[in-house]
């Protein structure tokens, strides 16, 4: 049975770079691969860029409301058409950004079509809150594994501040694709707490500095 594989990581961990980098793999060994992302995800238009500068058209884009089965069925029967051979992967670039049906439609993918899924994406938004899709593949996918970045104090990077020129910003709508009005810098939980006067979604405030940690899997410092 093939599995759903869920690679999640800060920006600038390297995401796109890892995926292009398995579709090459496989490619490399004569097998067929789909790449698709979401189509709320505008940069780039309908191709993953990597920040290396890597960039690569892919095979189908998701709207919000997609039958995600139906989208890959149908690339599937094109990709079979037109090389005469079956698809060996399915990788799904900013995946935080799937509805959590269409996650359920990837796990599907795996177990009932017996197609791996490798879906990349980021776990929280810039106010440390996990995206629908992050959230629903960390409940369900098979294989975890964390992508590593660094912030800017040289410790390990896991959130992401927004930026509109020099200020962070800590109020506002979830998505906002990284571009020329809107960035991203990647911080430790030391330096996203800095930044926010020590306040994370919940709105409290940290006592006693920033050392606290909340649950096994914390990692503020």
């Amino acid at each position: 049975m093939a599995k759903l594989y869920f690679r999640y990581g800060a920006m600038n961990s390297g995401k796109s770079t890892a995926l292009l980098q398995a579709a090459y793999n496989y490619e490399e060994r004569g097998q067929q691969v789909l790449l698709a992302k979401p189509d709320i995800d505008t940069k780039g238009e309908a191709s993953i860029v990597s920040r290396l500068g890597v960039t690569r058209r892919v095979d189908f884009t998701i709207g919000a409301d997609a039958d995600l089965l139906e989208l890959f069925a149908r690339n599937r029967a094109r990709t079979v058409e037109l090389t005469g051979r079956d698809v060996a992967c399915l990788l799904v670039d900013e995946a935080q950004f799937l509805s959590e049906v269409q996650v359920d439609d990837l796990l599907r993918i795996a177990i009932l079509e017996d197609v791996p899924v490798l879906a990349y994406g980021i776990r929280t938004d810039f106010q440390t809150v996990a995206f629908p899709g992050s959230r629903r593949l960390l409940e369900v996918a098979h294989s975890l594994e964390e992508l590593k970045t660094i912030c800017r104090c040289g410790r390990k990077a896991v959130f992401n501040a927004r930026r509109i020129g020099d200020d962070y910003i800590f109020d506002g709508d979830q998505v906002a694709i990284d571009g020329v009005d809107v960035t991203y810098e990647s911080l430790c939980g030391t330096c996203y707490l800095e930044e926010s006067g020590g306040v994370l979604n919940s709105g409290r405030r940290i006592r006693g500095g920033f050392s606290y940690q909340s649950g096994p899997d914390a990692d503020f410092t």
